[in-house]
């Protein structure tokens, strides 16, 4: 009998912080995939809020309960390597990568398309963002928390308390 080989997804990003919009696509990109990595990037030219470290903490204590009930192998690795370099590391079939709106598209495209280039046995597969997700990002969800906005419709309750607890440190 023939082993089929197991599908592994990549799913990359900051997650500075994980906001629920980050949990769609990951509870979603389950569907797809047999075991995945969501790789968290240190990108340190972004100026992070959290250091790799404790983002990659967060993501997995996020991530577990969805891991539980799909029943697929959620790993979470911070990774400061090239993207395919770290997709092959992890011997990803595909990366998975979110859609907001069409502003994210002609980035990603781009990227899709050099990832292509450098290694065309990885597929990037596009999820969109759910309807009530799609104006979520990281970097607004730390402009509103910074500015004394009310954040917790936007990230999970432990990513709640920890960007609050890291503004009232700074």
């Amino acid at each position: 009998m023939v082993k089929k080989a197991l599908r592994v997804g990549l799913y990359p990003g900051t997650f500075d912080p994980i906001t629920n919009g980050h949990l769609d696509i990951i509870s979603r990109a389950t569907k797809l995939v047999d075991r995945l990595v969501v790789g968290v990037a240190s990108n340190i030219g972004k100026g992070p809020m959290f250091p790799v470290e404790e983002r990659a903490a967060l993501v997995k204590a996020e991530t577990d309960v969805i891991a539980a009930k799909s029943g697929i192998a959620i790993e979470v690795k911070p990774f400061e390597t090239l993207l395919i370099s770290f997709a092959k590391e992890v011997g990803a079939a595909m990366i998975v990568r979110g859609l907001r709106a069409v502003s994210d598209f002609d980035y990603e495209f781009q990227m899709a398309g050099m990832n292509y280039r450098l290694e065309p046995e990885i597929e990037t597969v596009f999820l969109m963002a759910s309807e009530h997700h799609q104006f979520i990002s990281s970097r607004f969800v730390k402009d509103v928390a910074v500015y004394g906005g009310d954040i917790s419709s936007f990230v999970p309750p432990l990513t709640y308390e920890r960007t609050l607890a890291r503004l009232t440190r700074k």
